[in-house]
């Protein structure tokens, strides 16, 4: 079984307005604990979509327009993403992304690779949500230990990095290294390594 480790910086929150500017995934076969392959890319944006990024978003990835005119076409992107995981033979069944929050990085992926040619290649429509995991886990435990489940619960990244003591995710924000810490938190939650 293979899960694709995946982040996504963007120009701001909303899939409708703004765009992806840097895209990372790690492929790691879970059964074996391999790591098949990884990719990154910062991506092209032109000045029209720069003028509708949100601040805020850019605050924390810390990109600027001219960082992203160096990057590869949208388009190119896709393509080499498209390649990689043909050549993992990543399908649905034998694979699945993990992402902090899916819900946000689906919508910015498929900007680089539209559903149809995903569907059409046969990936995996499971996008599993890394603080959905820690949350079983809690709740489980919680059951078995007799123990009431907390009224607040904060499940960000790095909350959940604090109760394993592994760092915040550094600063400015980059697809891969947010790959790199979930990966981490991923392993220190589930009890796993995986190889270097």
């Amino acid at each position: 079984m293979q899960a694709i480790f995946l982040d996504i910086e963007t120009t701001g929150l909303d899939a409708m307005i703004h765009r992806p500017i840097d895209v990372a995934f790690q492929v790691v076969n879970i059964t074996t604990g391999r790591k098949d392959g990884s990719y990154q890319s910062t991506v092209k944006q032109s000045k029209e979509v720069w003028e509708k990024a949100d601040p805020v978003s850019l605050q924390v990835n810390g990109y600027t327009w001219e960082q992203t005119s160096l990057g590869k076409d949208p388009d190119t992107v896709g393509l080499e993403i498209v390649s990689l995981l043909t050549e993992l033979k990543v399908a649905r069944g034998s694979a699945v992304f993990i992402c902090q929050n899916p819900a946000f990085d689906r919508g910015f992926f498929t900007q680089l690779v539209d559903v149809y040619t995903q569907e059409r290649l046969n990936w995996p429509y499971h996008w599993l949500d890394f603080a959905s995991m820690y949350w079983a886990l809690l709740v489980k435990k919680s059951l078995q230990n007799g123990v009431p489940f907390p009224d607040r619960l904060n499940l960000s990244k790095n909350e959940i990095a604090k109760t394993f003591q592994i760092p915040e995710e550094e600063r400015p924000h980059r697809a891969m290294k947010g790959v790199d810490h979930l990966m981490t938190c991923y392993q220190a939650l589930l009890g796993v390594k995986f190889q270097d």
